[in-house]
C-alpha cells in the first residue's frame, strides 16, 4: 500500500491575502475553505477562496517543513512563487 500523496498549497483569498496549508486532496480543502466548517477560520471571512500554487510533497512531515517556509516568504516572494509555478 502506497502513501497518501501530500501538497502544500497556497489559496488567494477575495481580499486579496494568500494562505498556505497543507492536504492530501486539493480539490477537498478548497471545497472545505469555501463552503464547510472544516475551512480554517482565516479564511472564513474572506470567501471566496481560489487555488493559486500547489506543490506535491513525499510524505506529511516534508509538506509541513515546506509549508513553514512558504510562511516565512514575503508576499511578494510568494507571488513570485505563484506566477513562476502556478497552478
Amino acid at each position: 500500500m502506497s502513501a497518501a500523496n501530500w501538497y502544500v498549497y497556497i489559496l488567494r483569498c477575495c481580499d486579496d491575502t494568500l494562505y498556505t496549508g497543507v492536504t492530501t486532496d486539493c480539490d477537498r480543502r478548497l471545497r472545505e475553505h469555501n463552503h464547510g466548517l472544516r475551512g480554517a477560520k482565516y479564511t472564513r471571512g474572506r470567501r471566496p477562496v481560489t487555488l493559486a500554487y500547489r506543490e506535491a510533497a513525499p510524505d506529511r512531515a516534508t509538506a509541513q517543513r515546506r509549508e513553514a517556509q512558504i510562511r516565512r516568504l514575503s508576499a511578494a516572494q510568494k507571488e513570485t512563487l505563484i506566477a513562476t509555478n502556478g497552478t
